[in-house]
């Protein structure tokens, strides 16, 4: 048995490739239109292993897709936790749960899918402003 990939669905997608290629980093690995069933699949994944992807499903008709906490989280490690959450933070995606442990944020999709990023190696220490952070909304 091999794992490919988890599916998300996503509203618009624009703003969720947004989100994911231009905030997180995730690079495009393919794309396939289905205009007879009016859908459209794209294939992203982390540069450091690409073979692992998040398949975005985009249904050119609208549906609604709840609160999108039946899915759980996408969970990412990253080199530096603080420096990613200050570059998210700054293209405007708020951070849920700080990672005021140097070890461990939440933040949200435009899809409202829970992104947990994860300190690569021991926790960095504790610092400001992420120290003092509150937690934001739900995650």
């Amino acid at each position: 048995m091999k794992y490919l990939h988890a599916m998300v669905r996503v509203r618009d997608l624009d703003a969720a490739l947004k989100f994911y290629r231009e905030a997180l980093g995730l690079i495009e690995t393919r794309r396939n239109d289905y205009p007879a069933g009016r859908f459209t699949l794209v294939y992203l994944a982390a540069p450091e292993n690409p073979e692992v992807e998040i398949e975005l499903t985009y249904n050119y008709d609208e549906e609604d897709y709840g609160g999108a906490r039946n899915f759980g989280h996408l969970a990412f490690a990253v080199d530096d936790i603080y420096a990613t959450c200050a570059q998210l933070q700054a293209r405007g995606v708020t951070i849920n749960r700080p990672p005021r442990d140097g070890r461990m944020a939440f933040v949200r999709s435009p899809d409202l899918i829970s992104i947990e990023l994860l300190q690569k190696g021991g926790a960095l220490a504790p610092a400001e402003p992420w120290l003092s952070m509150p937690n934001i909304g739900s995650w």
